[in-house]
């Protein structure tokens, strides 16, 4: 390689932005999640103040990771983060309904505990709603780094910005796809290999609702695919599996896709 490439390379490397590592920053995250979730950990406290003590230090750590990334120009980003923590509670009782869903949903699950510590629609959702906050504080970078964190463990892709309302149950999960402008209710349950995306990736959509809304009380079943932002699925409708929709779908709906299936038995004539 020519001289003229390593001064290009080392010309980046004095200009790009001093930001805290990705590991550096989900750790954070993970941190976060841990406490409010000790069946994740073997942390342990003697006393509240301690616990209290604890979520201060990751308000200050998110305080300077923001500061480093430059999260808002001309923004108070130590009062972002006071924001981003006093919303703590709420983020908590989401997690709390989306444990209930999952447990109370799937048949195999023996306990809560078991949906915290083991299951990937868990894990996912809690990066998900972790970063869906920060995102609403107009936190950028980390809510994507967040959110791919998740996706890289899990094979459960959710955009940040996408709305998500309370109980929501992935199960399997592998091959989830969410997109950034779509919104799903109450009580929406999503099997392995749903995409709700966009008709179109064309750059000029970029801020335009590309993705599907799936209204409440929805079970989308593995391998639907539904795309485009005019597309609503109604509520209380069921969406069975590999079933490719661009269009909406009234409410109590079902939607099925039929295949073609022969079976030969090979021992007959």
């Amino acid at each position: 390689m020519n001289e003229q490439f390593y001064r290009q390379i080392f010309d980046k490397h004095q200009h790009v932005e001093s930001v805290p590592s990705n590991k550096e920053i989900t750790t954070w995250a993970l941190q976060v999640i841990r406490l409010l979730f000790p069946e994740q950990s073997k942390q342990v406290f003697t006393n509240v103040h301690e616990l209290e003590n604890e979520f201060t230090k990751l308000e200050n750590e998110l305080y300077v990771v923001m500061n480093a990334t430059k999260a808002c120009e001309g923004c108070d980003n130590e009062q972002l983060a006071k924001a981003f923590f006093e919303q703590i509670p709420t983020l908590y009782q989401l997690l709390n309904t989306d444990i209930q869903a999952i447990f109370k949903g799937d048949p195999a699950a023996r306990s809560e505990f078991e949906v915290i510590r083991t299951y990937p629609g868990f894990f996912a959702i809690s990066f998900y709603r972790l970063a869906h906050s920060l995102y609403k504080h107009d936190v950028p970078l980390l809510p994507r780094i967040l959110t791919e964190y998740a996706h890289s463990k899990t094979g459960i892709d959710i955009h940040p910005a996408a709305e998500i309302d309370e109980y929501f149950y992935i199960d399997h999960g592998t091959g989830i796809v969410i997109g950034e402008s779509c919104k799903i209710g109450k009580h929406v349950k999503l099997y392995q290999g749903v995409t709700l995306g966009a008709l179109s990736v064309a750059k000029n959509m970029a801020f335009t609702k590309r993705h599907p809304t799936v209204e409440d009380h929805v079970v989308i079943y593995s391998g639907a695919t539904i795309l485009g932002g005019e597309t609503v699925i109604g509520h209380h409708s069921i969406i069975g599996g590999n079933v490719w929709l661009t269009k909406s779908v009234s409410p109590n709906s079902t939607v099925y896709h039929k295949p073609a299936i022969t079976v030969f038995n090979k021992n007959k004539d």
